[in-house]
């Protein structure tokens, strides 16, 4: 093996498209999640106070911030998101100056939204079937960590993080092929059950 395979392997290159994604991506989260922590902060002080996010009966924030679910840690959800959306941030600015990464670095990344779409899936039942409203900006997030959660975990396929075996595997070669579709499939699902869920209060705005 020479130099230049040893140090791809030690070191994955990411492509712009990445870069970007995780900058932007991170970016729009953390603007979310800094929203929604400041409409919390507002309805702690003033408990009449209605979050410009509360729409109607089922797209409402405040329903779900006044849950138990919207600090499961002991403290606001969103201040997790305005503690992990910086580091999306930071690894997407850096990868378009052209860092590369260990893949120690990329193992880290992938526990690290592999845990917020685990989070993000827990967070969908709840408003769905326990809270029973929808909150804008959580959406917003959840439609960020999907897809950064699926291209974090393609690169590391294509790149052998996971093992050469995992890399060359039918279902990476699969995952690769049909990346766009398999995203699109799976916020349809989650859209899917939205409407399903709520069929009883959207079918009185027909």
């Amino acid at each position: 093996m020479n130099d230049a395979s040893s140090a791809k392997e030690a070191s994955p290159a990411a492509s712009i498209a990445m870069g970007w994604g995780l900058l932007l991506g991170g970016l729009v989260g953390l603007v979310a999640a800094a929203a929604l922590l400041i409409e919390r902060f507002k309805l702690a002080q003033d408990s009449s106070y209605t979050p410009v996010c509360s729409l109607n009966p089922v797209v409402s924030c405040g329903s779900v911030m006044e849950s138990a679910q919207a600090a499961v840690l002991g403290f606001p959800n969103p201040l997790i998101g305005v503690a992990a959306f910086p580091v999306l941030i930071t690894t997407g600015a850096t990868i378009l100056a052209g860092a590369r990464f260990r893949s120690w670095f990329w193992l880290g990344l992938q526990a690290g939204v592999t845990a917020g779409l685990a989070f993000i899936a827990w967070l969908v039942f709840q408003s769905l079937y326990r809270i029973g409203a929808l909150c804008p900006y959580c959406m917003v997030v959840w439609i960020v960590v999907i897809p950064t959660f699926w291209y974090v975990t393609l690169h590391n396929l294509r790149h052998g993080v996971f093992g050469e075996r995992a890399a060359r595997s039918k279902a990476a070669e699969v995952a690769d092929v049909w990346h766009a579709p398999i995203l699109l499939a799976a916020f349809l699902a989650v859209l899917a059950l939205i409407v399903v869920r709520f069929w009883d209060y959207w079918s009185t705005l027909i």
